[in-house]
């Protein structure tokens, strides 16, 4: 029995560092490619970056990125 809830434990353990940090939003798609074939990365996963920012793949590399702003509405 105590086997059963380490292992679930351990389950959820893993399953709690794979959860993003607090960030709804996706990244942003990549439209063009490094010429590099092994292009240096910033970060690895969303943990690694400052608050606020997320780890996503750019056209060279994983890079910290902010969140794009919504656009501004006009009302006029």
């Amino acid at each position: 029995m105590k086997s059963v809830a380490a292992l679930l434990l351990v389950g959820m353990l893993i399953l709690w560092t794979e959860l993003p940090a607090g960030s709804a939003w996706s990244c942003p798609p990549v439209r063009f490619t490094c010429a590099m074939l092994n292009p240096p990365n910033q970060c690895y996963t969303d943990r690694q970056c400052p608050r606020y920012k997320k780890c996503c793949p750019s056209s060279c590399g994983m890079r910290c990125l902010s969140r794009r702003p919504a656009l501004p509405v006009s009302y006029g």
